[in-house]
C-alpha cells in the first residue's frame, strides 16, 4: 500500500496532468512568434504587389522559406495547444473530445497544406 498525502499526488501535475509542461510550451512558442512574426510580416509586405515571378523568387530563397515555414508549423502548433486548453476548460465529455479531435485535424491540415504550398512555390 502506497502512503502517499494529497499534496504529494497533487505535486507536478495541473487539471490536465501535465504539469507545467504545457504552460512552458506556451510561453516558449509565444517569444518565438513575437520574434518572428514581425521579421515575417516585413518579409510578405516587400513581396506584396510584385509580380507573380518576384514573389516566388522571393520565396525561393532559403531565409524567407525557411523563416515562413518556422511561422506555420510554431503558429500552428500554439494555436492548437492554445484552442485545446479553450476547450478543456469549457466544454465537457464526448463533446469536448470531438472538438479537441477537430482542433488538432484543422491545425495539422492547415500546418500541411501550408507546408505543401510554401514547398511548391520554394521549389
Amino acid at each position: 500500500m502506497r502512503y502517499l498525502t494529497d499534496r504529494k499526488r497533487a505535486e507536478g501535475k495541473g487539471a490536465a496532468h501535465s504539469g507545467t509542461d504545457h504552460h512552458w510550451y506556451m510561453q516558449v512558442s509565444a517569444v518565438g512568434l513575437a520574434l518572428i512574426v514581425p521579421i515575417l510580416i516585413y518579409i510578405i509586405g516587400n513581396a506584396m504587389g510584385g509580380t507573380h515571378e518576384e514573389v516566388v523568387a522571393t520565396f525561393a530563397r532559403p531565409v524567407p522559406a525557411i523563416l515562413t515555414g518556422l511561422a506555420l508549423v510554431v503558429g500552428m502548433q500554439h494555436f492548437r495547444k492554445g484552442a485545446q486548453m479553450m476547450i478543456e476548460d469549457y466544454w465537457r465529455k464526448s463533446t469536448k473530445k470531438v472538438l479537441i479531435m477537430a482542433v488538432i485535424v484543422l491545425s495539422y491540415g492547415i500546418t500541411a497544406t501550408g507546408l505543401f504550398a510554401l514547398v511548391k512555390i520554394a521549389l
